[in-house]
């Protein structure tokens, strides 16, 4: 049974970090992309980041370049996300997600998802 576990959401100020983590287990052996998405209310998912677990190859949506820095413990079976700078329009909730492809123009070519983490930016 694939299971996707988000944890490591809270409040945070402005300026401030957070560190995401998924946990991943039960994934068929060729879904060895993990990705970060968002969701604010009314808005459409967003990409952030996605990693190919066995290559170690990160990539990044503009909105969060320089911001963020995704990566993976292929021992653990860990892939976390580093949030840094902070900002109230990162206010969202966060998931991660599987797939065969590092994409984030769009949350469809992911098959499987964790239920999410809330990430709330307020001062």
């Amino acid at each position: 049974q694939v299971q996707l576990v988000e944890s490591g959401g809270g409040l945070v100020q402005p300026g401030g970090s957070l560190r995401l983590s998924c946990a991943a287990s039960g994934l068929p052996a060729d879904y060895d992309v993990i990705g970060w998405f968002r969701r604010a209310p009314g808005k459409e998912p967003e990409g952030l980041a996605c990693i190919r677990k066995s290559e170690n190859s990160p990539y990044y949506g503009d909105s969060v370049l320089g911001r963020f820095s995704i990566s993976s413990d292929n021992a653990e079976n860990v892939v976390s996300l580093e949030m840094n700078n902070l900002k109230p329009e990162d206010t969202a909730k966060y998931h991660c997600a599987a797939s065969k492809n590092c994409v984030l123009w769009t949350h469809t070519a992911y098959d499987f998802w964790g239920s999410g983490t809330q990430v709330t930016v307020s001062s």
